[in-house]
């Protein structure tokens, strides 16, 4: 049977990075990092070891899931926006609490130290505060126009939603969860992450760029060009890794300067991205083609490519961290 595209692109991969390691030392994953990658059209979540580049698990996820959070105890939050259900599954796949919202659930992160998850509501302009444990709604936030990646800043002094039809960022005080500033950022927003240092970075997919902002005073710092369509951001190794959707890139941007470092080929349709728990990788979830693939945040090169079920979006922090 003659070999797929994709599968000339893995096999291409699996030598490129076999090469890149004995040229550059690039090391292995850490044993027991994971990633939890919510495959939408595959009505399925892909537990993939990291370590060893295998899917170890599938679980069924009906409803077209798309929001992940993990959890530090490698529990998973899932969104699927079909069935509008909020998920909670354990370490082995097990449901330990769902509930079911009446609007257009899609992003959701995880607040840990104050036990609590926010999940955006595409249809009706808002966030749900829901509790960790069993997912009961504890308020509801109001946001611009078409909420969709959330993301919390490292201190877990903000909350930040990208607004995407009002084409701003909302931030929130997490603490009180009042509205600390609407700002106007470019067209379309729809990932965004704070960076280590507390600046939020947000891909804006109308624009093609990503705006840079200071949450604290909500001023804009800087606006970066990146390929077409960005969509997630990671960081890792003092640069900032944003997704392509349709280049099949990743752009990395150095921290310091914001300027560009390198454009990544990737394979089709890029979405997803996290980073490992040593910031040694970055991994890709890329839609159209079933695969993730990790980067070497350090030499850049590409030294993975791992299979999934159907439609990888991994929209959020799916990566978490073995004890091994």
């Amino acid at each position: 049977m003659p070999w797929s595209s994709g599968s000339v692109r893995r096999a291409s991969l699996a030598l490129t990075a076999a090469l890149a390691a004995a040229v550059v030392g690039t090391g292995p994953l850490a044993a027991g990092d994971r990633a939890f990658v919510t495959c939408q059209n595959g009505d399925a979540l892909s537990v993939i070891d990291l370590g060893t580049g295998e899917e170890v698990a599938r679980w069924d996820v009906p409803g077209k899931p798309a929001g992940v959070a993990v959890a530090s105890d490698g529990s998973v939050y899932t969104v699927s926006p079909d069935s509008k259900t909020v998920r909670h599954l354990s370490t082995d796949g097990a449901l330990l609490a769902e509930t079911t919202l009446d609007g257009g659930p899609i992003g959701i992160v995880l607040d840990e130290a104050r036990e609590r998850v926010f999940v955006s509501d595409w249809y009706n302009a808002r966030i749900w505060e829901l509790t960790a444990v069993n997912l009961s709604t504890l308020s509801q936030l109001s946001t611009g126009e078409a909420p969709a990646g959330l993301s919390l800043s490292p201190d877990g002094r903000f909350l930040a939603s990208a607004d995407k039809d009002a084409n701003q960022v909302s931030v929130f005080d997490a603490d009180t969860l009042e509205v600390a500033h609407r700002v106007k950022v470019g067209t379309r927003p729809f990932g965004l992450r704070f960076a280590p240092d507390g600046r939020l970075f947000v891909g804006n997919v109308g624009s093609n760029d990503v705006t840079v902002l200071d949450p604290a005073s909500g001023e804009i710092l800087a606006t970066v060009p990146v390929g077409e369509r960005p969509y997630g951001v990671a960081f890792a190794q003092g640069r900032a890794f944003v997704t392509n959707q349709y280049a099949n890139t990743v752009s990395v941007i150095a921290l310091d300067d914001l300027s560009t470092v390198a454009t990544l080929d990737v394979g089709e349709y890029p979405e997803g991205i996290d980073t490992t728990p040593d910031a040694a990788h970055v991994v890709v979830a890329n839609w159209f083609e079933n695969t993730v693939e990790v980067i070497d945040a350090q030499s850049l090169e590409i030294v993975d490519a791992i299979e999934t079920a159907d439609g990888p979006r991994a929209f959020g922090r799916f990566i978490t961290g073995g004890t091994e």
